[in-house]
C-alpha cells in the first residue's frame, strides 16, 4: 500500500462526510471498513474528524451545525478535485455556467478550496493543496476509488467537466445505458450517466465509491450496522461488483470490489 504523496490537478483527491450525528458516523464507518479516527476542535463544540486507514489519512466527517446548509438537508458525502488553484478554477466554474457556493477561502495552512454548483446541479469542492494533499490511500479496500454523476443533461456536464479540468471524455455502452469516463492526462478520472428509466428520479450528486474485499459481504454488513442497501450487489463486467448504500443517517455511498487493477 503505498503512500499517496502528490495529486494532479483534476484528480479527486479527498472525500468528506456531513453527518448528523458524527459519533454514529464514526461507530458505522470504523464498524465497516476498519477505520480509525482523529477529533480535530474547530470552534463552537464542533470536531472536523480526520479518518484513517492503516495509518493514512483516507477522508473526514464533521458534525455540521446550523451554518452548515439548510436546515433539513440530508447528510451527504462532499468529493474534491486537486486545482492549481482554487480562485483561478472558481472564476473558471462561473464563467462556464457554475454556481460558486463557497468563494474560495483558506482552511488555515492546509490549503485553499470553494465549493461549486456545477451547470446540472451537482455539487463539487474543489482543492488547492497546501500542506494537506488529500488523501494518503486510495484504491485499496477501506479507502475511496471512484467518483460518477448520475445527470439528465450528459451533454451539458460533459462540456461543463471538461472545459473546467481539462478531462477528456471517452463513451462506451453499458448494456441499456452509455457511460461517460472522464481522463485526466489519460488516466480514469471520473464517471458520468445519463439514469435509465427504470432508476426513476435521481438526485443529482457525485458519488463515492468504497473499495472493499468482498462487495457481498460489505453490503450485508451494512445492514447489520443499521445502513440501508439502495441497490444490491451486481457485477459490472470487466471491473467488479458493486452495491449503493446509505448509512444511519441517510448519506449515500457505494462500495465495490475491483477485478481489474485501480489506477
Amino acid at each position: 500500500m503505498a503512500e499517496i504523496t502528490k495529486y494532479k490537478p483534476g484528480t479527486f483527491s479527498w472525500v468528506e462526510l456531513s453527518t448528523t450525528d458524527g459519533e454514529g458516523a464514526k461507530r458505522f464507518y470504523s464498524s465497516l471498513f476498519g477505520w480509525t479516527s482523529t477529533d480535530n476542535p474547530i470552534g463552537g463544540g464542533q470536531f472536523y474528524t480526520m479518518l484513517h486507514k492503516d495509518g493514512k489519512d483516507v477522508g473526514a466527517l464533521f458534525e455540521r451545525g446550523p451554518q452548515d446548509g439548510p436546515p433539513g438537508a440530508p447528510p451527504f458525502w462532499a468529493s474534491y478535485v486537486t486545482v492549481a488553484s482554487a480562485d483561478e478554477s472558481a472564476a473558471k466554474a462561473a464563467d462556464l455556467g457554475a454556481k460558486v457556493v463557497k468563494e474560495p477561502f483558506d482552511v488555515m495552512d492546509h490549503g485553499r478550496m470553494a465549493v461549486l454548483l456545477d451547470p446540472v446541479g451537482a455539487a463539487i469542492s474543489i482543492w488547492e493543496p497546501r500542506r494537506h494533499i488529500g488523501a494518503r490511500l486510495v484504491n485499496e479496500p477501506g479507502s475511496f476509488c471512484w467518483n460518477e454523476v448520475a445527470v439528465k443533461d450528459v451533454e451539458a456536464a460533459r462540456a461543463f467537466y471538461t472545459a473546467l479540468f481539462g478531462w477528456t471524455a471517452e463513451v462506451q455502452e453499458m448494456g441499456p445505458m452509455h457511460y461517460t469516463t472522464f481522463k485526466n492526462d489519460g488516466l480514469p478520472a471520473a464517471g458520468l450517466f445519463a439514469p435509465t428509466p427504470e432508476m426513476g428520479e435521481m438526485p443529482v450528486f457525485w458519488l463515492v465509491y468504497f473499495a472493499v474485499e468482498d462487495c457481498d459481504a460489505s453490503a450485508e454488513k451494512i445492514g447489520s450496522l443499521g445502513g440501508k442497501i439502495v441497490k444490491p450487489p451486481a457485477d459490472i463486467p470487466g471491473i467488479g461488483r458493486f452495491a449503493i448504500a446509505a448509512d444511519p443517517q441517510g448519506a449515500a455511498f457505494a462500495i465495490i470490489k475491483l477485478t481489474m487493477p485501480a489506477t
